[in-house]
């Protein structure tokens, strides 16, 4: 923990977590898969960049703040259930990635983790909408489950209950979110990094 908690390292998990909550306020609904509430944004991108580089402790630590910094400046909308939901199921994406590629610190390493981050995504994330977070929104907003029922409907007119919203809708959705987040992430994670602790270790030196 001593080796986390550098300098150099408070300052970069405090920039990707400034940079995590900017990123949450540009998100876009995706009509053609899901209803309206699932927004998609690329948030986890920093937090995903903190754990390669420092770790996934580092990673959770970014994803916790981003979710204080939303809190702060933005509130909640859910009572704060949506909020500890999205800490969890992020939680969830990017502590296996992390963890792989701790011990396989190779661009192999970092797509198998980036996969398995993936799939965690697509479980615990089924898992929390269908077990708290549609439940209580459905309760608390819409006076129960049907009108969210028939907004998923919409879509595929096979969902008849919540987890078979969560199979057909959360799923699809949390996958397209994890191979665009996970794209990315491979595509500029090697130049972010030089570029960070590039600039971070002159700022040091001055």
């Amino acid at each position: 923990m001593s080796k986390l908690f550098t300098a150099h390292n408070l300052v970069l998990i405090a920039m990707l977590s400034a940079l995590a909550f900017i990123l949450m306020f540009f998100e876009f609904p995706l009509p053609f898969l899901a209803p309206s509430f699932y927004e998609l944004d690329f948030s986890e991108l920093p937090v995903l960049i903190g754990a390669f580089s420092m770790g996934p402790v580092a990673g959770v630590i970014i994803e916790g703040l981003k979710i204080i910094l939303k809190l702060l400046f933005k509130g909640t909308s859910t009572a704060y259930v949506g909020d500890l939901a999205n800490f969890i199921v992020g939680c969830a994406f990017i502590l296996p990635a992390g963890i792989i590629y701790k011990y396989k610190h190779t661009r192999k390493g970092a797509l198998l983790g980036l996969i398995a981050g993936t799939l965690f995504l697509l479980v615990f994330g089924a898992i929390v909408n269908a077990a708290i977070l549609l439940p209580w929104y459905a309760e608390n907003f819409f006076g129960g489950m049907e009108p969210i029922l028939e907004a998923g409907r919409a879509i595929w007119g096979a969902i008849d209950s919540v987890w078979m919203f969560a199979i057909l809708i959360v799923v699809p959705f949390n996958l397209l979110k994890g191979v665009l987040v996970s794209t990315v992430t491979l595509l500029v994670y090697k130049h972010v990094s030089k570029l960070i602790n590039g600039t971070l270790k002159k700022n040091a030196k001055k």
